[in-house]
């Protein structure tokens, strides 16, 4: 028989298994899941699966919002060999429709509340064999119960560079890609995410990140390499008032948050609550805005925010802040085995100081991009992951990230980065959240427009934030338009959605005309 891969997934979580043993692990809306009945669960179905034919490389589809048959998910497919395809609850009908037939899903998880859109987003699909679903979904799909009668399945044998994950990007430039992970590539994140943040006794832990985004996953993995039991308190998504009970409740030590969530939590009275117990909180998925840390750490002064920097072409992590040597504004060093550098547009390395793209290279940079050479080869050059965001490092080796490429807006010759103005916007007390994208102007190229939404309570005009944003920065930078709004979109993760912020502001122009 071939031996499995030290780095093999479907392996790394038997192990995690072996050295913790079991215990409480999971509490889920008012349930306890032991690790033990987790880990037994998907033995199971990973046996199921493999009566269903899947077949080494096979893709399944999960589409679940958090809940602990998510993770046990994850870990059955990857030991019985297959490759995890996580497709966000959120996405339309069509866009689910794109991601199962852009992989071939060969499987499609889902629960009760989603099978109806799963449905028609598989019909007529050659590809999907089967749909399963947990509950009792009748004569819709199969049951996860009815995997979960089969046998425990054994470990099928997979090299560490074979695919484990095919993770869409969100898409927010465009039709979202498949980014093909292996299991070396995870594992290598998984491990590095432990080491870089481990403290002995921080145990208590509170996840509301979507598990189907990379950053969820990497949570996951990181915890599979915890050598002390970890206590996970799940909730299915985040909401700020829920997020800050349960911390209270259950004295949570650490949770990973992106940075709209820190924003939407100090719009609440976080003094209402004792938050003493909280240690440490881990940002990422976007630049962390100064102001907002700041005020985070003076209102729960218990805590440190560690800020980190991945994407899901480097398996979620590029770089960390090391526990006891944080630098604010930044998102620390590259973790161990990552090289870095930023490069000017003609790919010349830069000093430090200075703003370039930033480049990466390490084990955990992607294959490439599912059946799609061309832009693969656009990505990854020499090695070298071209991340298209714009950064620069510290005289320490200490990464600043400063915005996406593409996000730049060129007003009358002159950059104008978004996170700039967002910054600068949020620093005006009747501001909860901004979004800045350009949009085509005759005279400019394009203009800065913004939009803003502001604290229940405050009373502001737009054109008050205009005159208030010109004083603060650059007379280039500062937005010639605000537009107030309820609420600033976002993606499923967190992040300021800009794709449907441009669509918001091209048709201003048409309305205009």
């Amino acid at each position: 028989m071939t031996a499995v891969s030290d780095r093999h997934l479907g392996r790394l979580a038997e192990r995690s298994f072996e050295v913790k043993g079991d215990y409480p692990s999971v509490l889920f809306e008012g349930r306890w899941y032991r690790s033990g009945e987790l880990f037994a669960r998907s033995q199971r179905l990973a046996g199921g699966l493999l009566e269903l034919g899947v077949a080494p490389g096979d893709r399944i589809a999960i589409t679940m919002a958090n809940c602990p048959e998510v993770a046990m998910a994850y870990q059955a497919a990857w030991r019985s060999g297959a490759v995890v395809t996580p497709a966000n609850f959120l996405l339309s009908g069509s866009e689910l429709r794109h991601v199962i037939a852009d992989a071939g899903a060969s499987v499609v998880l889902t629960t009760p509340e989603f099978l109806p859109k799963v449905r028609e987003a598989v019909a007529g699909l050659d590809c999907v064999r089967q749909v399963v679903c947990t509950g009792d979904p009748g004569d819709e799909a199969l049951a996860l119960s009815e995997l979960e009668q089969s046998a425990a399945g054994p470990i099928v044998p997979r090299d560490e560079d074979d695919l484990a994950a095919l993770l869409y990007t969100g898409g927010t430039t465009g039709r979202s890609k498949g980014v093909m992970l292996s299991h070396a590539n995870l594992y290598f994140s998984g491990r590095s995410a432990h080491e870089s943040a481990y403290v002995p006794g921080i145990n208590r832990a509170l996840t509301s990140l979507p598990l189907s985004h990379s950053y969820g996953i990497l949570v996951t993995l990181s915890g599979m390499h915890h050598p002390e039991p970890v206590t996970a308190v799940l909730v299915r998504w985040f909401d700020p008032t829920t997020f800050l009970e349960l911390i209270q409740e259950h004295r949570i030590q650490l949770s990973a948050v992106v940075p709209t969530m820190l924003g939407l939590l100090l719009s609440k009275p976080l003094e209402d609550y004792d938050l003493s117990s909280l240690s440490f909180l881990t940002s990422g998925g976007a630049p962390l805005a100064p102001e907002i840390e700041q005020e985070f750490r003076a209102r729960v002064p218990s805590v440190s925010i560690r800020q980190g920097y991945g994407l899901t072409e480097t398996a979620a992590l590029v770089s960390s802040n090391p526990t006891g040597r944080e630098r604010s504004g930044s998102v620390g060093l590259p973790v161990p085995g990552t090289e870095l550098e930023i490069r000017d547009d003609q790919g010349r390395p830069l000093a430090s100081g200075e703003l370039g793209e930033i480049c990466v290279r390490s084990p955990g940079v992607m294959r490439g991009y599912w059946n799609s050479p061309e832009a693969t080869a656009e990505a990854v050059r020499d090695g070298w992951l071209h991340t298209g965001d714009v950064g620069y490092v510290d005289e320490d080796g200490y990464l600043y990230i400063v915005d996406r490429k593409k996000d730049l807006i060129i007003r009358g010759g002159f950059n104008v980065y978004p996170r700039d103005v967002e910054d600068a916007l949020v620093q005006h007390p009747a501001v909860q959240m901004a979004g800045v994208v350009g949009r085509p102007s005759p005279s400019h190229g394009e203009e800065v427009v913004a939009f803003v939404a502001l604290h229940a309570a405050d009373r502001v005009t737009a054109d008050e934030l205009v005159a208030w944003a010109r004083e603060h920065i650059g007379g280039y930078k500062y937005p010639r338009e605000v537009v107030l709004v309820d609420a600033v979109p976002l993606t499923a993760v967190g992040k300021i959605d800009r794709k449907v912020l441009r669509t918001r502001a091209s048709e201003l122009v048409a309305d205009a005309g």
